[in-house]
């Protein structure tokens, strides 16, 4: 993915985990470092079993990989002469506490004013093959829903 930039300067995003007691029965938090948006709390047990108050690593894959894949879409799009009204871009990352992470699922709406679906469908695919997150993942199966809005 090419994006035009005024700066050419790497960028390092810094979060910080600290964890108390075992893997089973200890917890931690997460902090956003770089941007202090959020401190959040970890435990193996929502990892392994599903939490609605806690968090865990692949939520924050998940976020990243949204994130990431709403960014490279659009840039994607542009380049293609078509601007989105709108993106919205959930990720579900699995998580087998014997296999680790598992894959991650894309589900992708779009409102883009004058695209087919055959363009719609061939650039979410180059977006979920070029996004940096998605090349970070290259480990896992990625795959992705997409439709207009």
């Amino acid at each position: 993915m090419s994006v035009t930039s005024e700066s050419t300067t790497a960028v390092t995003s810094t979060s910080t985990t600290v964890w108390n007691g075992d893997l089973k029965s200890g917890s931690g938090t997460v902090t956003l470092d770089s941007s202090g948006a959020a401190r959040l709390p970890v435990t193996w047990a929502a990892r392994s079993k599903g939490s609605n108050d806690t968090t865990t690593p692949e939520e924050l894959l998940g976020a990243a990989h949204s994130a990431c894949f709403s960014m490279a879409f659009s840039n994607i799009l542009a380049g293609f002469g078509t601007t989105a009204e709108s993106i919205r871009v959930s990720a579900a990352v699995g998580f087998d506490p014997a296999q680790g992470v598992t894959g991650s699922h894309l589900v992708v709406t779009a409102s883009v004013p004058g695209i087919s679906d055959e363009d719609f469908q061939r650039l979410a695919d180059e977006a979920k093959s070029t996004c940096p997150v998605s090349r970070a993942l290259v480990g896992i199966p990625i795959t992705i829903e997409a439709r207009l809005a």
